[in-house]
């Protein structure tokens, strides 16, 4: 089980014209913003990285919004574990559970989630937060994933657990989320 005091949100690469290019690209942004939203009602930290931003272009603006203040961690390497300063602000959290969302599902979130598990961390890969261009290679991305030791769960799923009772003012912020 996932808590607020544990977790942090992993945001892998939604930039520019490949968020627009994955499988069921409208989805997995509205879902990642989802999550944003609850992270910030929750009190849960957020880490975003960029691939060759120079090329690719930064977070697309929906999700920048939300995120005043976060300076994405740039990278070249697909793994964002291969980034010494992915690592170091990473550690500086210390949280075990990571929630993955991002693109793209079979490199640059996999080669990370696969990284984070062998690292010792408890990785659980938003399966309607991520994509790939091809619904085949977003779906051999997830199962590789799990395979390699990952907890899949959802947007819901994981706003959820991390919320844990149906009452007060964050249930009635949260609800909100939900339904948008």
């Amino acid at each position: 089980m996932i808590t607020s005091k544990e977790t942090l949100l992993l945001i892998i690469d939604v930039q520019g014209r490949l968020a627009q290019s994955v499988f069921q690209a409208s989805a997995v942004e509205t879902n990642i913003s989802k999550l944003l939203r609850a992270c910030q009602i929750l009190d849960v930290p957020v880490l975003v990285t960029e691939q060759y931003p120079k090329g690719l272009g930064g977070t697309v603006e929906s999700l920048r919004e939300l995120l005043p203040g976060n300076v994405p961690v740039e990278k070249i390497s697909f793994s964002c574990c291969g980034t010494p300063d992915f690592m170091k602000r990473l550690r500086s959290f210390s949280r075990n559970d990571i929630l993955v969302a991002g693109m793209e599902a079979h490199v640059c979130v996999y080669q990370t989630a696969v990284e984070l598990v062998e690292f010792g961390y408890n990785v659980h890969l938003v399966t309607d937060a991520v994509s790939s261009r091809s619904e085949e290679n977003k779906l051999l991305g997830i199962r590789c994933i799990e395979k390699a030791g990952a907890s899949l769960t959802s947007t819901e799923m994981a706003i959820f657990e991390l919320l844990r009772v149906a009452e007060g003012e964050r249930f009635k912020a949260i609800s909100k989320i939900i339904k948008s």
